[in-house]
């Protein structure tokens, strides 16, 4: 009986084995099931803990994507210049509320900015019929705003957390900043740059919610610099009756961008009146006729083809004549004049047989190597073409080598005098801050070291003897040109109505800044004898600036002259060298 009572027992245990083996087995699956959702509704609790309040419960979650944080964006030295606030909106599902025109007319009552019919015709849309749907009603509400909408109580309004972009120091680097519409999307400037960059993306997976989240965008503007530009620029303005004025300085040997002003600017806190014609960057988008600034580099171009040197002469006693066409001097001496005479006296016959010895080619090809025949691209969205000769003749090598009859932005007139100075590496100019060996990695060679040298000589001399007095600041050893161009009017050139330009560099013996300062139309004052050309207006008001700002950037002033600051050019014995 015992010995069947095992046999039996010795049967059913693999049975009892094989189910219990099963039933482990059954219970590891249900275990990792288990496991999965809880981490999923895990997840999802975490996801909701950490969303703004009232967004999770939200039909429009989703909207809040549009509204996500932007960095700040400062200045070279950290001084914010963009920041962003939180906010709240408050917006309406019209399917949930019940008396319409009951709710326009309470919420018409605490925001009375709203339109009455607007907010009406929002809140009967057909989204309401069909559902719950979702209107906006006011973007970015003040804390007293939202809590008087709060005390309605009206069925089917809510809040949602929102961003506000804002710039705390007003008309501030304007144009350089740009603006943001309601859903924090940059529309122009550098905001519309960062849009450009990826920088956002982190926004799309929840990485990023605030502005502290993300690394600040600093640029190579100085604050105080981009102060006293504006301050000098507003005067300026006012006092010579211009319809317009701007001005920049940038760093030569980084192509930094240290300050940029253009007026009439605007309040990137309010941009309403950013797209108005009048309230374009005229550094960057504004084409010109930069007049006699652009012997410059007729200069270079005529130095650096070895064709012509530091000594060699031009004859002025008479003027150029293309068919019915005479090229004279606005002052002229009738005399043979040298290279640094061409340039103090800024004649326009010497200039012209200047480019002519050279060639038109070549001149085309120096100006292409320069930049100046292409729209220049930095950061800023904004450019402009330049405008060029479809046919290129000698006539317009001739009008062209002392700035009339091509139109470029002032930004690509500054980057190629920048070269022509800095010992002849053209950079491309940036608003990001950067340093002179991050910079040289992308420059490129268009002048030999020797022709720059040549050409820092004859702007420090326009400036000690020449027509760039006004910006001859004591210490601080600076040189310029000046350009005045008549204005086209109905195809023909208006000599009543004038455009000027002032370039300065300092220190010529080793540039670092270089300013340029335009006025459209200005006016004779009291003390500029009835003239209005670049240096009684331009020359001056850059004079002032650099007074006010080489301090500011630490350049040190020195007060005796450089003992050989152009020793090339003391050795062939240049004109007004001893």
């Amino acid at each position: 009986m015992i010995r069947a009572r095992d046999r039996l027992a010795g049967l059913l245990q693999p049975i009892f084995q094989l189910r219990s083996d099963k039933s482990a087995s059954r219970v590891a699956t249900l275990n990792i099931a288990f496991a999965c959702l809880f981490l999923v509704i895990a997840t999802r609790l975490i996801a909701l803990g950490n969303a703004p309040h009232g967004a999770a419960n939200s039909p429009r979650a989703g909207l809040l994507q549009k509204t996500v944080a932007r960095p700040d964006i400062i200045d070279r030295n950290g001084e914010i210049l963009a920041t962003d606030i939180r906010t709240v909106s408050v917006f309406a599902e019209p399917g949930n509320i019940y008396d319409k025109d009951e709710a326009v007319e309470l919420l018409t009552a605490v925001l009375p900015e709203l339109n009455a019919s607007e907010l009406r015709a929002k809140l009967s849309s057909r989204k309401g019929r069909s559902g719950a749907g979702f209107v906006w009603v006011k973007r970015e509400l003040t804390p007293k705003q939202q809590a008087e909408v709060h005390r309605l109580g009206i069925p089917g309004i809510g809040f949602l957390p929102d961003h506000k972009r804002v710039y705390p120091n007003g008309v501030a680097a304007a144009h350089i900043l740009g603006a943001t519409n309601l859903d924090g999307v940059g529309i122009a400037g550098m905001e519309k740059y960062i849009d450009t960059q990826g920088v956002l993306d982190l926004n799309t997976f929840g990485i990023a919610r605030e502005p502290g989240d993300l690394k600040p965008v600093q640029l190579s503007i100085d604050l105080r610099v981009q102060h006293a530009i504006r301050d000098e620029l507003v005067q300026g303005m006012a006092h010579f009756r211009a319809k317009s004025a701007a001005s920049m300085l940038i760093d030569v040997n980084t192509g930094e961008v240290v300050g940029l002003v253009s007026l009439p600017d605007f309040d990137p806190n309010d941009p309403v009146d950013a797209l108005e014609p009048d309230r374009i960057n005229r550094m960057a988008v504004g084409v010109y006729e930069m007049g006699s600034t652009f012997k410059v580099l007729t200069n270079a171009m005529a130095l650096d083809s070895g064709k012509v040197t530091i000594n060699s002469t031009f004859d002025a006693r008479e003027n150029l004549h293309f068919g019915r066409f005479t090229i004279h001097d606005f002052h002229g001496t009738h005399r043979v004049l040298t290279l640094p005479e061409v340039f103090i006296h800024s004649s326009n016959i010497g200039t012209g047989r200047m480019a002519l010895a050279v060639g038109v080619d070549a001149h085309k090809a120096f100006l292409k190597k320069l930049g100046q025949l292409d729209r220049m691209r930095t950061e800023l969205p904004e450019s402009a073409m330049p405008i060029v000769p479809s046919h290129w003749s000698e006539l317009n090598t001739v009008t062209i080598s002392y700035g009339h009859g091509i139109a470029v932005t002032p930004l690509q007139a500054v980057a190629a005098v920048g070269a022509l100075i800095n010992g002849g590496i053209l950079l491309r100019p940036t608003f990001l801050k950067r340093s002179a060996d991050e910079a040289q990695k992308d420059g490129m060679r268009v002048i030999k070291p020797e022709t720059s040298e040549a050409i820092r000589y004859i702007m420090r001399l326009n400036a000690a003897v020449g027509s760039a007095k006004k910006a001859e600041i004591p210490g601080y050893f600076v040189g310029g040109k000046t350009g005045t161009a008549e204005k086209v009017v109905h195809g023909r050139y208006d000599h009543t109505r004038l455009f000027t330009t002032f370039m300065a560099a300092l220190p010529m013996d080793r540039p670092r800044y270089l300013f340029v300062t335009i006025y459209d139309e200005p006016q004779p004052a009291p003390e500029t004898h009835g003239y209005a050309t670049a240096a009684y207006n331009a020359g001056e008001t850059t004079g002032r600036m650099v007074e006010r700002i080489a301090p500011v950037l630490g350049v040190p002033m020195q007060f005796e002259p450089p003992r050989t600051p152009f020793p090339l050019m003391t050795q062939l014995h240049a004109w007004g060298s001893k």
